[in-house]
């Protein structure tokens, strides 16, 4: 591998998470109740498709930053431009508004998830992979961030959101300076990806000091049932 960043969930799963790999071949994923994100390699072949629908089953399993052919009729799908930044010039810095989100909270953050982001990455036990901040109003939360894949070196910056009747306050921008702070302590460095149509969060990172490290694709492998091991069809008796 050239660099972490080419294969994030790969470098992770083989780094930093090497704990937490589950694998099948040269296929390697997370817990599901943890993360869904999939290592397949490129150039894929036959059996690696196999051991994907062996490992992986009939759920769509989210890949992060590399480009993958399906076999056959097996499919990729939510297929979408994306865009991978890395911090180049940002500020550090601990706040006191933050807080540790624990297991406690995970009710809450679900529901915060869901409402404001992509709900269904964020898993049971996503807290498992690394800190999470928030700040709060009036006891409710109203922002919040975390720390998700981590390749060697590096820690992606995730599910950073804030309530719409708390937008425009600056507190996601808080919330990811006091996240590097920790980073930059362990010797990390940040990075995340962004949907190439979300101008307004590539503004805001742009404008905390990260800097654009290269276009991505986006997407999702998706076995179809008939490629599926017969334990997992849902004729199987």
């Amino acid at each position: 591998m050239a660099d972490p960043l080419d294969d994030p969930v790969r470098s992770a799963l083989t780094g930093p998470h090497a704990h937490l790999a589950q694998r099948r071949g040269r296929i390697l994923r997370y817990p599901p109740e943890l993360s869904r994100f999939i290592a397949i390699p490129h150039p894929t072949t036959a059996e690696d498709w196999a051991d994907a629908a062996a490992l992986v089953g009939p759920e769509r399993a989210p890949i992060a930053g590399v480009v993958v052919a399906p076999y056959d009729d097996w499919k990729v799908t939510g297929v979408g431009p994306g865009l991978q930044l890395v911090e180049d010039d940002v500020e550090p810095r601990y706040d006191d508004e933050a807080v540790r989100l624990g297991p406690a909270d995970l009710p809450e953050i679900v529901a915060f998830v869901a409402r404001h982001r992509n709900g269904r990455l964020f898993t049971p036990r996503t807290l498992e992979l690394g800190t999470y901040l928030g700040i709060r109003r009036g006891g409710a939360l109203v922002a919040m961030a975390g720390e998700r894949l981590r390749p060697v070196g590096w820690n992606e910056l995730s599910a950073v959101c804030t309530d719409p009747a708390h937008r425009r306050q600056g507190l996601a921008m808080r919330l990811v300076r006091a996240l590097i702070a920790g980073m930059r302590e362990r010797g990390e460095r940040a990075f995340l990806h962004v949907s190439d149509g979300n101008p307004g969060a590539y503004a805001m990172y742009e404008r905390l000091g990260f800097r654009l490290r290269r276009p991505i694709t986006m997407g999702s492998v998706h076995i179809p049932e008939e490629h599926l091991p017969a334990a997992f069809r849902s004729d199987h008796s």
